[in-house]
């Protein structure tokens, strides 16, 4: 049997541009008290680009949290009070690719850190894609990197990419590919 735990009580701890840190107390199995730290996150989106000819599009930028560079899909927070999902995908895609897209299609939204965040991540495919320039915010260095779809499921595989979002969304679309 699953247990709900019970909030008792809630304390914001540190409130950010990006996230919020929150503290709950809350009630376990047997009626202990026990506390919570989540992380508040409004959510974000990544897109898994597909060129016409099997190559997924990526990013390599440097992510301080890893003090290097990463290699990962495209990726934005939802911003706004009615953060449209689609819309934040499509804008990501620009900004950081300079691509435009015929389609994109919800893939799936999975929780990258279910532990401690609430950040909920929407996963998409974008396909029919037009070259264009990029628009990146301020501070951002990207490279932009086009790879073969079975190449990056291999390299998924070996260990090679670490960033779980750009993994999860390599052996999905893979999987949906056939490959």
């Amino acid at each position: 049997m699953v247990y709900e735990e019970k909030t008792l009580e809630s304390e914001i701890l540190y409130k950010g541009r990006i996230l919020n840190l929150r503290r709950d107390k809350v009630l376990v199995v047997g009626d202990k008290v026990s506390y919570r730290e989540i992380v508040e996150h409004r959510g974000a989106v990544a897109i898994a680009p597909i060129t016409d000819d099997g190559k997924m599009v990526l990013v390599r930028q440097y992510r301080k949290a890893a003090e290097k560079a990463i290699l990962e899909i495209p990726a934005g927070k939802i911003e706004g009070e009615d953060g449209d999902a689609k819309l934040t995908a499509i804008r990501e895609l620009k900004e950081e690719t300079g691509y435009a897209a015929e389609t994109v299609e919800y893939i799936t939204g999975f929780y990258p850190a279910i532990g401690y965040s609430e950040e909920k991540i929407h996963l998409f495919i974008a396909k029919g894609l037009s070259p264009g320039e990029t628009d990146f915010d301020d501070g951002e260095a990207i490279e932009v990197v086009e790879y073969d779809l079975k190449e990056l499921k291999q390299m998924a595989l070996n260990g090679e990419i670490e960033d779980s979002k750009t993994i999860i969304a390599i052996l999905l679309v893979a999987a949906k590919m056939g490959i």
